[in-house]
């Protein structure tokens, strides 16, 4: 009986940990890309605006500076698994949510053959390390309207470490 009790919470964390990422009703997750355009990626905001923007929507308050954290790409690896069920880290590949081949240094909004949400494509956001810091904090307070479901990593240590992991992995 406590296997079985077992098996059925490891398969409910599952459940949940799937459903967290979107495409359930009312999401289009899974509608068809828009189609790929070849414009420029908008502006880069100016540094204030963005600081502005990340303070605005990041949660709780006050953000933490990533710059002044010790980081773990190694342990980072291990929180990544939280975001395998929507994201892989190969370039062109997009599943429920888009890839991540580079995410650190990028656009928000701008991977090919990805529908993203209109709040994303015109958030302006830039994937700085402390962007991500923030954004994975709260996707959908730091970005109202993401597609993005993820509740979000509250522990700041696993962020960082999070945060170097997909540094690591970008050129």
């Amino acid at each position: 009986m406590k296997r079985n009790f077992l098996m059925g919470a490891a398969a409910l964390a599952g459940l949940m940990t799937l459903s967290a990422c979107g495409g359930g009703a009312g999401s289009d997750a899974n509608a068809p890309a828009a189609e790929a355009t070849t414009a420029a990626p908008a502006e880069t905001p100016a540094p204030a605006e963005t600081t502005a923007a990340a303070a605005d929507g990041a949660a709780g308050g006050a953000t933490m500076d990533f710059a002044s954290m010790t980081t773990d790409a190694a342990a980072g690896e291990k929180v990544f698994a939280l975001c395998r069920s929507c994201h892989v880290l190969e370039e062109g590949v997009n599943r429920v949510g888009p890839s991540l081949h580079n995410v650190v240094g990028r656009h928000s909004g701008i991977v090919e053959g990805y529908n993203y949400s209109d709040a994303n494509k015109n958030s302006g956001v830039v994937w700085t390390p402390q962007a991500l810091y923030e954004y994975l904090k709260a996707p959908q307070q730091y970005i109202p309207g993401t597609k993005m479901a993820f509740p979000g990593i509250k522990n700041d240590q696993d962020r960082a470490n999070l945060v170097a992991y997909l540094q690591s992995q970008s050129s």
